[in-house]
């Protein structure tokens, strides 16, 4: 079986100047769900544009009305979904130090709310992780070298498939997904991604909450599954100064 995640970014990394950041996107089992769901997203799409009041823009969050983007959301409703809350107010300042502490700190989020989320599925017992051959992540392009897909894909090959090591301890952690082989990494252009735009839609509505103080109730939004963070033994573990993290 294929494992689909799509996802996208919303606010910015900037402890300094922001409270929040976040990531939201889909995981859709099966490539027949996949086509399925861009295929309503597009329905969804084409109903709020009927009467051409967005010309031939593309309908990205920051494009469209507040009444449009919670139609759009609501289109999604049966649909799996997952975003991680990251308060920076709370985020060691030597996280922020570099580009590349920064990059590893967000690549270390995302993988750790899409680890979450698959087990979150497969608790619901709509996914067997013994089951999942391939996963493939189709992410938002953005201003981010080459190298960098490089480096995300490396990291979740080794959660995911390889497996992890904790070399001070000698322990080995299996991989999430026993019986996969294959990761694959994709960095998209909205413009001709159908998927890519639900997950701007969700990363915006998840953005909204936090930032107006409404995330009251957020986690039981249908098929949403949230995650916070920092979580303080988490963000011990992660820790820019400490090479030899696990994580």
């Amino acid at each position: 079986m294929n494992l689909f995640v799509y996802s996208d970014e919303s606010g910015v990394f900037d402890k300094y100047h922001y409270q929040y950041f976040v990531f939201a996107g889909l995981i859709i089992p099966h490539t027949a769900n996949k086509e399925m769901w861009a295929r309503k997203y597009s329905s969804a799409e084409k109903s709020i544009n009927s009467d051409n009041k967005y010309g031939d823009k593309e309908l990205k969050a920051s494009k469209i009305s507040v009444k449009d983007k919670n139609k759009l959301f609501r289109s999604l409703n049966q649909c799996y979904k997952f975003a991680v809350i990251v308060d920076q107010s709370k985020l060691l300042d030597e996280l922020f130090a570099s580009k590349k502490d920064k990059q590893r700190y967000l690549d270390y989020v995302y993988k750790s709310v899409v680890e979450q989320a698959i087990y979150d599925l497969a608790d619901r017992g709509e996914i067997d992780l013994d089951e999942i051959e391939r996963v493939i992540f189709n992410v938002d392009e953005h201003a981010t070298a080459t190298n960098g897909l490089y480096e995300l894909h490396e990291i979740l090959e080794q959660e995911f498939i390889l497996g992890t090591f904790n070399y001070d301890y000698s322990r080995y952690y299996p991989p999430i997904l026993p019986n996969a082989n294959e990761v694959e990494v994709h960095f998209c252009n909205s413009a001709t991604n159908l998927l890519i735009r639900a997950s701007d839609i969700c990363a915006n509505k998840v953005y909204f909450c936090a930032v107006n103080d409404k995330l009251d109730g957020l986690d039981s939004a249908m098929n949403l599954f949230v995650m916070r963070m920092p979580d303080v033994e988490m963000q011990e573990v992660y820790n820019p100064k400490n090479e030899s993290a696990e994580n």
